[in-house]
């Protein structure tokens, strides 16, 4: 049976494939480059892969509409859905009856790229900042509140792209998300990123 860490390998060498070897460069893109990048993402959609602490892995399809909004919406059997919208996240969990758990946004690492202006510039935000082959690797932290956790953003550049990140939050786990090609449609449904609206739809009929 392959283990986890040959599957996110194989996984993560699929995805860079494409980028070239001229790509192998000792320094690693500038992080004004990184920051115009993230900020000039408004709309955007693409597959996912997610490897959760616990070695469990699963798909799905993420949307994100900046600022402050995501979506995973996640393959079946999973029928799970994580949403960040109105300045919090929510976790909906068919396995659970108890509702969806919620958190404030500014308490996670997401909020970090989810922002309205990312300045990965800032001080004290950006912790680590390397090359590991093609890649460009950034860890990030709030100034203010380094205890929420920090996010792992993997960049590969010409043209740059997000290919994946890491977030550890204050709880002590980690999860990986290794993106797929990210498309940028036209419009995405203001529903899409409503908990409440998504909360409403999971209720039972009566």
């Amino acid at each position: 049976m392959m283990s986890l860490r040959s599957l996110f390998a194989a996984v993560a060498a699929v995805l860079l494939a494409p980028v070239a070897l001229a790509e192998e460069a000792s320094s690693p893109l500038p992080l004004s480059t990184l920051s115009a990048y993230l900020n000039d993402m408004r709309l955007a959609q693409g597959e996912f892969t997610q490897i959760s602490d616990d070695g469990s892995i699963t798909t799905g399809t993420l949307y994100i509409n900046r600022p402050g909004r995501m979506r995973f919406a996640y393959d079946e059997p999973e029928d799970s859905v994580v949403i960040a919208g109105g300045n919090a996240v929510a976790i909906f969990d068919p396995k659970s009856n108890q509702g969806p758990q919620t958190y404030p946004l500014e308490r996670t690492p997401l909020s970090l790229i989810l922002s309205e202006n990312v300045d990965l510039g800032r001080a004290d935000m950006v912790v680590a900042h390397d090359r590991r082959g093609p890649a460009t690797v950034v860890t990030a932290q709030d100034p203010a509140h380094p205890e929420y956790g920090t996010i792992e953003l993997v960049f590969t550049g010409d043209p740059v792209e997000l290919r994946q990140w890491v977030i550890n939050d204050d709880s002590g786990s980690s999860t990986t998300v290794v993106l797929g090609q990210l498309s940028e449609p036209d419009a995405l449904p203001a529903s899409l990123f409503s908990i409440q609206l998504e909360q409403g739809r999971r209720e039972p009929t009566r």
